[in-house]
């Protein structure tokens, strides 16, 4: 079993959603269908990065800490590409 911690960005509101989950197909579809109340109004999403654990508790500590402004920042540094390319 995996675990998957993933990045979504809105397309329409040009801001990330990081999220955890088992099924990470399924997630996008709830995500950009708005069954989620929290990211409904930010529909569209485009999946930009996701990683993969063996461990729940790792994933979870890995979502924490991509939640956390050290975070956010190594997400600017990681995909800095896709970040320069959409602007």
């Amino acid at each position: 079993m995996l675990y998957y911690v993933y990045i979504l960005y809105s397309q329409k509101f040009k801001k990330i959603y990081i999220g955890f989950t088992l099924n990470l197909k399924n997630r996008l579809k709830e995500h950009n269908s708005g069954q989620s109340p929290a990211t409904k109004p930010y529909v569209p999403y485009e999946l930009i990065y996701y990683e993969a654990f063996r461990s729940k508790t790792d994933a979870k500590k890995r979502e924490e800490y991509l939640k956390s402004g050290w975070g956010y920042r190594t997400i600017r540094k990681m995909l800095k590409s896709y970040f320069n390319s959409i602007v």
